[in-house]
């Protein structure tokens, strides 16, 4: 049987690198994930997704002439000439990592926003497939996010379009997120609770948590716990308003809701789209909220796809 030709969509996390094997039809032939050596100034972490590809390689019995292309998310702002503005988490500066890559692979190379790549995969075969344009938001330890005009990752002036996560929305924020600034909406997805669990005596199952996530308080507020629903509540009216906000500069055709917290399914769907119909404006009041499909996978299948094109 003749095989066309494989694509490789990296996405490259703070502790694992996922690393998926396509088809140029968008089949995933194989996944594996790889640690993120961040060791050294994170100058190990692209010579190991080389050793890896070329073990993948060796592996099929194919050579540098059966890959389509590389296609990686990183967790940094990124240009389409395949410049990394900085990756913080990876200990990376102001480099072309799309070029270092190829010059370790000898195959072409495409990077994106790991966002943007988690988008853009939704978008191919996940919950945005059936529109042309989408937002998407991920939820987890931070917010993220990733837009998709026509079909294609917005990558800004500067790398850094998407970053809803850093909108200012929050007054009277004392304490500096992780970007540098105070008041970012990301603040108030990751610390809200532990401040109202210090705050107040009300009894609450929160307490007892070692970690409190996002998903950990939504799960807590579906199973009746007074505080996890206040905290919901608040940190869902300020998702909300982000989302508006983000509709009054994109206006897409649907808002996707990934990362952890979206396996608190309709409930928290719902309380965000309560809250963006409060804030947004009029035009762009019907606009859909719904849930990702791909789960971890999708900033594999959107590395990929960043090879195929439109």
């Amino acid at each position: 049987m003749t095989m066309s030709k494989i694509i490789f969509g990296i996405d490259v996390g703070g502790t694992t690198c996922k690393c998926g094997t396509f088809s140029e039809e968008g089949e995933l032939l194989r996944k594996e994930e790889i640690p993120t050596r961040k060791d050294e100034g994170g100058s190990l972490i692209l010579p190991d997704i080389s050793e890896y590809i070329k073990g993948v390689l060796a592996d099929m019995n194919m050579t540098t002439e059966d890959v389509a292309g590389i296609g990686m998310g990183l967790p940094g702002a990124c240009l389409e000439d395949g410049t990394v503005n900085k990756c913080i988490n990876l200990g990376w500066g102001v480099f072309n990592a799309a070029n270092a890559l190829s010059e370790l692979t000898g195959i072409p190379v495409k990077i994106g926003n790991d966002a943007n790549m988690a988008a853009l995969g939704e978008f191919w075969v996940g919950g945005g497939s059936e529109y042309n344009s989408m937002v998407m938001v991920t939820i987890g330890t931070g917010v993220g996010g990733g837009v998709i005009i026509d079909g294609k990752p917005l990558y800004g002036f500067n790398g850094a379009a998407g970053e809803i996560g850093h909108l200012p929305l929050v007054e009277g924020e004392t304490e500096s997120c992780n970007c540098g600034k105070k008041g970012c909406l990301e603040q108030v997805a990751s610390a809200t609770a532990n401040r109202m669990l210090a705050e107040s005596d009300m009894p609450s199952s929160l307490r007892s948590v070692p970690y409190i996530s996002a998903k950990v308080i939504f799960d807590e507020a579906k199973g009746g716990d007074a505080l996890a629903i206040q905290v919901t509540e608040y940190v869902c009216r300020y998702l909300g308003k982000g989302l508006a906000c983000a509709a009054g500069m994109v206006d897409p055709e649907v808002f996707v809701i990934g990362g952890g917290v979206s396996a608190a399914g309709e409930y928290f769907i719902n309380l965000i789209d309560k809250y963006y119909k409060e804030c947004v404006f009029h035009a762009s009041r019907q606009t859909k909220i719904v849930k990702a499909a791909l789960g971890n996978d999708a900033g594999m299948y959107g590395a990929a796809k960043l090879i195929l094109g439109n």
